[in-house]
């Protein structure tokens, strides 16, 4: 009785062992599908920017106070006494140390973005994206358990290095994976939504925990995200395993890159349009307490609400380009515009419910210029260089972080010299000044891709749209028929009916204009 019941159990655990292997199997081949692949790694790209983003700003409420605790009681512990002039320099010094403090990730992700754009471009994006992560994870964790400004120094740096791989190579695999223009624009639309939720969600986030639950917790809610995201990365992308990279055509230099006038001008959009958010945020606290005897929750809740027009300007863009990709420029111009004149508006509040207004209107504009502009980025790679896309996102990651290295140093000091209203008036005019600048940007949509650097690299497999359109015409003049089913006209020369121009011809050819 009892060997029937063992073997009775024995059959029973069979069986759901081998359901759960059938379940494994069937799992393993959805995540294999490659749509299904597609939207995983936009996940697992989003989640790392939110990740990113939000451990950029959850330390705004936590460090200033926490900094100050541990020298108030490193000063309780030595006796420490001094008049006025003293603990006036003092005070000077601690904004001098927060200033650096958060503006040092920046500063090394603008140093180090140069050589991950060109290490992306040579092994692919999963890897660094995977390097991205774990340097994130322990630096993270370094902020979890810094006791002094040396040690969370050392974290904040850390993460400056981490963002440089993870922010760059994730945008970059999706602009290489989302390869139709419509399609790209709302995933990195979907991208910048949680690019904006990190960065104005954080502040609270990190601002309630840390007051009710401690400094730890935060940080550790965000190690135990980035270490699931991490691990969901080796599932999906397998980075060790894969062999695409061995195949991947070489990418434009990154110098060659920078020179390019129409890039030039993205980028320099970019940095403009992020000033003011960037140098708002380490001034307005101060200047909402003098002027508008703000409480702690107004301050810590001042960009909250700008969340939503931001996502609104992300969907609107999206819905516009995919109906008229021709307006970009336009859409990013517009945006410059908005964006200037709401940093003029802000001076000009006088209470918590109206400063709303004008901050609404820059994180709207932003809105603008980031979806329309990104997408744009990698277009102008397709067309104008190699279909590979980690030196040209490594040249955006830069802009962004010219203006946010500059913000936390450069603002407070200007605001001293000059005054808050003379700081908005500057970024407000400089960025309606530039817009002008994006009309160089209005036949980008008509420009033909380039073969004259490409063609060479085809025989390795195709990359990037244009580069598979481009082998697929290939094959079709080598076959004398259409590859993808479609009735071609092929002549006795192997062209195409109509063509006027040879292949070698075309291969020779510059960039050209419709």
């Amino acid at each position: 009785m009892a060997t029937e019941e063992s073997g009775g159990l024995a059959q029973t655990a069979a069986v759901k062992l081998s359901e759960m292997g059938e379940r494994t199997k069937q799992l393993g081949n959805a995540i294999q599908d490659p749509e299904r692949q597609r939207r995983i790694i936009l996940v697992i790209v989003c989640v790392a920017l939110l990740l990113d983003n939000m451990l950029y700003m959850v330390i705004v409420p936590i460090v200033p106070d926490y900094l100050a605790r541990l020298e108030s009681e490193s000063e309780q512990a030595h006796h420490v006494t001094g008049n006025s002039s003293t603990n006036s320099t003092q005070n000077e010094n601690f904004d001098v140390q927060i200033g650096v403090l958060f503006a040092s990730k920046a500063i090394l992700q603008l140093i180090v973005n140069p050589l991950t754009g060109t290490f992306i471009d040579r092994v692919g994006y999963d890897i660094p994206l995977l390097i991205g992560l774990s340097i994130m994870f322990v630096s993270t964790c370094i902020f979890t358990f810094a006791e002094n400004y040396a040690t969370l120094f050392v974290a904040r740096s850390l993460q400056g290095l981490g963002s440089a791989f993870a922010d760059t190579s994730g945008i970059a695999m999706i602009a290489d994976k989302f390869t139709e223009e419509g399609e790209r624009s709302r995933a990195l639309g979907i991208a910048l939504a949680f690019i904006s939720f990190g960065s104005l969600a954080a502040p609270p986030f990190g601002g309630v925990l840390y007051e009710f639950v401690g400094k730890r917790v935060p940080f550790l809610v965000l190690a135990c995200i980035c270490l699931a995201d991490g691990i969901l990365c080796m599932t999906v992308l397998k980075p060790f395993s894969s062999r695409t990279r061995e195949n991947m055509p070489v990418g434009t230099p990154i110098y060659k890159l920078m020179i390019d006038p129409y890039i030039a001008v993205v980028a320099g959009a970019l940095t403009t349009c992020n000033i003011p958010l960037a140098f708002l945020e380490p001034t307005i606290a101060n200047w909402m307490e003098e002027t508008m005897n703000s409480s702690q929750w107004e301050i810590g809740l001042t960009w909250l609400p700008a969340f939503f027009p931001h996502i609104l300007g992300v969907y609107i863009t999206v819905k516009l380009a995919a109906q008229y990709p021709h307006l970009q420029w336009f859409y990013g111009a517009l945006g410059m515009v908005i964006i200037g004149a709401s940093s003029c508006i802000v001076p000009a509040c006088k209470t918590f419910e109206q400063l709303i207004i004008p901050l609404c209107g820059i994180c709207f504009g932003i809105a603008l210029v980031d979806t329309a502009l990104l997408p744009t980025l990698a277009f102008l790679v397709d067309v104008r260089h190699v279909s590979v896309y980690g030196s040209v996102y490594a040249i955006a990651d830069i802009s962004y972080c010219v203006a946010y290295a500059l913000g936390p140093i450069v603002a407070g000091k200007i605001v001293h010299d000059l005054g808050f209203v003379q700081l908005n008036l500057g970024m407000g005019l400089a960025n309606v000044l530039y817009a002008p600048a994006l009309l160089l940007l209005r036949n980008v949509c008509l420009m033909k891709p380039s073969h004259s650097e490409r063609n060479m690299l085809l025989e390795e497999g195709a990359t990037g749209l244009y580069d598979t359109i481009r082998m697929e015409e290939r094959q079709r003049k080598k076959h004398g028929y259409s590859s993808s089913g479609n009735c071609v006209p092929i002549d006795e020369n192997g062209t195409f009916a109509g063509q006027s121009k040879s292949f070698s011809e075309e291969e020779t050819s510059e960039p050209e204009y419709i």
